[in-house]
């Protein structure tokens, strides 16, 4: 499925999304998964200068946004980017901007 093919996203689940995109440690876990492809919780807390139960938080807004996914073996908890789910946020966000062009910008910026 491409992101144009993607159904499109309510603005309430829009805003879920931008609110746990909104934290620089949310961004670093999920940069994490897109390069590992999958990640134990442990493995995050490893990469990230966090408790283990901060990053639990942090998982828990990205998998109610619906960013993340997870799967439980026994004491595992394995978490992974949801890549259907990110291509309904991106083009949501492309949707949100579409016919913007930074040179019609009011403000001058580039």
């Amino acid at each position: 499925m491409t992101a144009t093919d993607a159904p499109t996203l309510t603005d309430d689940a829009l805003v879920a999304v931008a609110r746990a995109l909104s934290h620089p440690a949310r961004l670093e876990i999920l940069r994490t998964l897109a390069g590992r492809g999958t990640c134990l919780c442990g493995q995050l807390v490893d990469v990230l200068p966090l408790a283990q139960s901060t990053v639990s938080q942090h998982l828990r807004v990205l998998r109610e946004a619906g960013l993340v996914c997870r799967e439980t073996d026994g004491p595992r908890t394995c978490y992974c980017l949801d890549a259907a789910a990110i291509a309904r946020a991106r083009a949501a966000f492309d949707a949100l901007f579409d016919g913007l062009d930074a040179a019609d910008s009011c403000c001058g910026s580039v």
